[in-house]
């Protein structure tokens, strides 16, 4: 005679937590692809400059961008062609340029090695982490649209939650990755490496740069 299985009852803080753990992985999902923003934090990790202001600029943005998602600006920016347009165009101008000096670094040796060259001040790092954070269009699409789209299936305890969880996972992701990145430095103690890596930013940039212009 058969049976039917036995009905696993849930324990109430295990519902609780789901929004929060669906919220950190997807948050984490969307920012593991390579972008111009995870290089740039990659390439000043190497080079342990300003780190842990570049890593929480990056972090309390996306915290800020996705808990404006979760609170319903996502619908907001939909109806706003015309921002969405100008930012884009802001996007890919920004990104062309930056990735023309990726490859003007890369046809100079002497500027390759990580305590070359002159040294950026914190107002100057802070200013590119915020250009590459928001004259990104793709980041409001990832952040406010999509994980706010997602988080309104939820309650208003389990939007929270679900923010709460993207906002770590942001923070875990760009943490491990700017301070993380000083494990790679002795392959990129050889000029060859950072004329390698620096190749890859340009042409990196210049893609997204050329696919955001194909946007407009």
């Amino acid at each position: 005679m058969l049976y039917p299985p036995p009905v696993r009852h849930r324990h109430p803080k295990e519902e609780t937590l789901e929004p929060a753990l669906e919220g950190f992985a997807l948050g984490f999902g969307l920012i593991l692809a390579i972008g111009a923003q995870n290089a740039y934090v990659l390439r000043q990790g190497l080079k342990r400059r300003h780190v842990l202001l570049i890593a929480s600029i990056c972090a309390l943005s996306d915290a800020l961008l996705i808990g404006a998602g979760v609170m319903g600006l996502g619908a907001l920016i939909g109806q706003a062609p015309q921002l969405v347009w100008w930012v884009t165009l802001g996007g890919a101008v920004f990104l062309f340029a930056y990735g023309a000096l990726a490859l003007g670094r890369a046809l100079r040796p002497g500027r390759l090695l990580p305590a070359g060259g002159a040294e950026t001040s914190w107002r100057a790092a802070a200013a590119a982490t915020l250009a590459f954070t928001f004259l990104n269009p793709h980041v409001y699409l990832d952040t406010v649209v999509l994980l706010g789209g997602i988080a309104a299936r939820h309650d208003a305890e389990g939007r929270l939650l679900f923010w709460l969880g993207g906002a770590v996972a942001s923070a875990v992701f760009f943490y491990g990755l700017g301070f993380g990145a000083r494990l790679l430095a002795p392959l990129f103690a050889r000029p060859a490496a950072w004329r390698v890596f620096d190749i890859v930013i340009g042409l990196v940039m210049w893609a997204i740069a050329a696919s955001l212009a194909s946007d407009l």
